[in-house]
């Protein structure tokens, strides 16, 4: 009997959820009785699955797997075992990473791309460590697209109207919600830290422990989930949309990083003396020469450049400064142990394994090439000129251009990604706004 076998049955666990993050941080995969779980041939899936658009298409190019569409072997990992805690039957639900038959890995799995990233920093005796920040909007339930949304109503009957940042009391407006959220997280094992009210009408954020990557990630996309279950169990929804309501601030997925030598322990952004080390500076000015680059995994959605507007809560170029909220990259007033940068760009519409992949690789290569940064900006970096992409077609062609991010990334999984947000912006385009026919129809 394996460990999760055993781990089932001593919690009498009747079925299995096996899942797969696809390129959106969507879950997919099977649901199974337990006693199948591991059974035969195991679980099977077809690799295609990892190039399925938000709309449920298919890109025109599909190079990047078997022209037979074949099967991938689903590998349980047994570290991500948890209970399924909304689920009415006693319910498991396991993270997956893909094989091909004959053991290789599926290299365009985005679980694989991180591996992929945290190999490169093993193979220099570095651990990243990190902690996301996600923020989030619960709204009132939508079921027509066309008709914008709006705050929910909380416990005293009312809507929110007005923003209230940091409130207390607009947050204990939804405490059935958070003790639901609370409770399924403990059960589910997800390490969050802190809740706040951030600056928009119902907009939430979530502070996770800061740990090793690759279990950030799974926790990260868990917590989605499981936020947007507990929302709908309340009678409302919770988005992730990168700027969901206009008049609104976007929804940022922050990344504190820092990187620990695995010989000591040590946390390498630190020299002897305490003072910030010559990786943590080259490790920032990786951040600011390659995020360009990466920029579609931090806004891989064209909604996702709505939020990277100037005095809205988010950054619009590579700028770097101590305790400084306005800029791209944020180094927070930290014990030396704690020394860290916060990297802001990241909008909440990402795909968790993506975006840590992308910051970290980002970073590694700074640190790598030994890049200089720029001196810290201590003013408002919102009066200073864009230097982020301002769409996801000038961010796939950034990305096109950037060789050094192809090559630790991985070819087969940009070609695949690139296929697929081309083919998501096309269709995109094919869809007339309902500002184009107000302002368009008989003016033009």
């Amino acid at each position: 009997m394996t460990v999760i076998e055993e781990w089932m049955k001593s919690r009498g666990v009747t079925e299995v959820e096996c899942l797969v993050p696809d390129m959106a941080g969507t879950p997919r995969g099977k649901i199974m009785p337990a006693h199948r779980f591991g059974r035969d041939e195991g679980v099977r899936l077809p690799e295609s699955l990892f190039l399925q658009t938000v709309t449920g298409e298919y890109p025109n190019d599909t190079s990047t797997i078997h022209p037979a569409e074949i099967d991938m072997q689903l590998v349980p990992d047994v570290d991500t075992i948890r209970l399924v805690p909304w689920a009415t039957d006693v319910t498991a639900q396991v993270i997956h990473d893909c094989e091909h038959h004959n053991g290789k890995p599926v290299k365009i799995s985005p679980r694989y791309v991180l591996r992929r990233v945290l190999k490169l920093y093993e193979d220099k005796g570095w651990k990243p460590i990190v902690a996301p920040e996600l923020e989030f909007f619960l709204v009132a339930k939508n079921v027509d697209p066309d008709y914008p949304l709006v705050p929910p109503v909380g416990r005293s009957g009312r809507q929110e109207t007005v923003r209230q940042s940091y409130s207390i009391d607009a947050v204990n407006e939804f405490d059935p919600l958070f003790d639901d959220i609370y409770d399924y997280c403990e059960i589910q094992e997800i390490e969050i830290d802190t809740l706040i009210h951030e600056s928009g009408a119902a907009q939430m954020e979530i502070n996770f422990m800061h740990g090793e990557a690759l279990s950030r990630a799974d926790q990260a996309f868990l917590f989605k989930r499981t936020v947007r279950e507990t929302a709908l169990r309340h009678d409302m929804y919770a988005t992730f949309m990168a700027k969901p309501m206009s008049g609104e601030p976007g929804s940022a997925m922050h990344i504190h990083q820092s990187v620990q030598s695995i010989e000591t322990g040590r946390n390498v952004f630190s020299n002897a003396a305490g003072r910030a080390s010559d990786l943590f500076l080259s490790h920032i000015a990786g951040l600011q020469k390659y995020v360009p680059g990466a920029m579609v995994f931090f806004a891989p959605n064209v909604n996702s450049y709505r939020r990277i507007a100037r005095h809205d809560s988010a950054p619009i170029n590579l700028k770097w400064g101590y305790d400084n909220r306005t800029v791209g990259f944020r180094a927070p007033i930290a014990a030396p142990q704690a020394r860290r940068i916060e990297n802001r760009v990241s909008g909440s519409d990402t795909n968790p394994y993506l975006a840590l992949a992308a910051s970290l690789a980002c970073g590694y290569l700074g640190m790598i090439e030994g890049l200089k940064p720029e001196k810290p900006f201590k003013g408002n970096a919102y009066d200073l000129d864009y230097a982020l992409p301002r769409n996801l077609d000038q961010s796939m062609d950034l990305l096109s251009e950037c060789e050094p991010l192809i090559e630790v990334l991985g070819e087969e999984f940009i070609d695949a990604y690139r296929a697929i947000k081309e083919r998501e912006y096309e269709t995109f385009f094919e869809v007339i706004s309902s500002w184009e026919r107000e302002f368009l129809l008989l003016n033009v």
